[in-house]
């Protein structure tokens, strides 16, 4: 057989297929090139913001908390921090030592001058008390028939019927029984007064502040033992109340007797007090370098406890009567305050993105402005708003 006739038989056994792909490897090529541009997409998006928070710019900003705050700050010439103490304070404790048998206070009660508010035990001096007044009894007995005994010796020795050495011993009985009388009276002052001291008694119109002995303790002037207690409670007269505040020797220079000043407790940050300067006390502490300074209060309600933390402004000139009844406001510094749209806003940050906040302002108190809506004390806000701060910006905290 020739070539010919070979290549003529073997191509009479090819299959034709016909021209063109198969219908579903046009779907699975198509769904790829789906996929692949997805993908794609994804990947360029991706890239996008990370290559813009990399290059993107962070501005540091510096954030202020916006607080409660006085008219009186336009005036004000010094700020010093305190504590509210009473002037009239005293831990009443017993002059004698005994156990404790009645208490009649307890914390936050009222007691009035004179009024007995603890007692301890008695029964022994009231029994010295009981033989102190026997004695004297008996020498008031006594003291009669001494005196008769002398009107007789002394009439008989007129008449020559008795010797001088008679009368001489009537009058030195009679003597005798006098001192006694005076001893005995002594004794029993003596031992009044120890009844006197197991009655403990409020040395002033005033409010229990502490309790520190229960029914049962022993007391002690001094309380020298380590199971016996000194004081058994500590009044305080709640009507001389004050703020005691240190104030810097480089600032002392800026206060003087009489200045006004105003009161606000950490307490009640929105309620102010009126005060003055009563007393700078002459020394000063040379471990701090600052001044005791006392500031009375002009008045103030039963909200104002001793040992609370206070802050007392120190002002220029006084208030004015309207000016005084003006409560605290809430103001942020004008810095902290800007104009986008027509509307003043403030700016927060959250999630390291600027925010903006619209607010109503009032009146402008020293560097602050009052803030009447929009945000509450506490909130943190940008301290200083330029053009480069707008919604959305990325900034960082210092």
């Amino acid at each position: 057989m020739t070539t010919d006739s070979r290549k003529a038989d073997l191509s009479a056994l090819r299959i034709e297929r016909p021209p063109g792909p198969e219908p579903s490897t046009k779907k699975s090529r198509a769904l790829l090139k789906i996929l692949i541009g997805i993908t794609m997409v994804i990947a360029i998006t991706a890239a996008y913001l990370g290559l813009r928070g990399i290059f993107e710019s962070v501005l540091e900003v510096q954030l202020v908390t916006a607080s409660y705050t006085s008219p009186a700050l336009a005036n004000a010439v010094l700020t010093a921090s305190g504590y509210v103490v009473a002037e009239r304070k005293a831990a009443v404790a017993s002059k004698g030592t005994g156990r404790l048998v009645y208490l009649a206070v307890r914390e936050g009660d009222q007691v009035r001058k004179g009024e007995i508010i603890a007692r301890i035990e008695d029964e022994d001096v009231r029994a010295a008390l009981e033989q102190a007044r026997a004695n004297l009894h008996l020498y008031e007995a006594e003291e009669n028939d001494a005196r008769q005994s002398l009107d007789r010796q002394r009439k008989l020795l007129e008449q020559g019927l008795t010797s001088q050495a008679e009368f001489d011993a009537a009058e030195a009985r009679y003597k005798r029984v006098i001192a006694g009388i005076k001893a005995a009276r002594a004794a029993v002052t003596a031992a009044e007064v120890a009844l006197e001291n197991t009655r403990i008694r409020a040395p002033f119109d005033g409010t229990v502040l502490t309790k520190h002995a229960d029914v049962g303790e022993v007391v002690a002037p001094f309380a020298a033992a380590a199971s016996s207690r000194g004081a058994v409670v500590t009044i305080a007269d709640m009507k001389s109340l004050e703020v005691e505040v240190d104030v810097s020797e480089s600032n002392i220079e800026r206060i003087a007797p009489g200045q006004a000043c105003e009161i606000v407790l950490d307490a009640y940050p929105e309620q102010r007090y009126l005060g003055y300067v009563s007393k700078i006390v002459p020394t000063a502490d040379r471990a701090k370098a600052t001044v005791l300074t006392k500031v009375r209060f002009k008045s103030y309600d039963n909200r104002v406890l001793p040992e609370m933390s206070a802050k007392v402004t120190f002002l220029s000139k006084p208030f004015e009567s309207a000016a005084a009844k003006t409560k605290s406001i809430l103001g942020v510094p004008a810095s902290a305050i800007t104009v986008r749209k027509g509307k003043e806003v403030v700016c927060v940050v959250r999630e390291n993105r600027v925010v903006e906040i619209p607010v109503v302002v009032g009146e402008r108190i020293g560097p602050l402005v009052e803030i009447k809506e929009g945000i509450t004390a506490g909130e943190k806000v940008i301290a200083r708003i330029d053009d480069e701060i707008t919604a959305g910006t990325r900034v960082k905290v210092k």
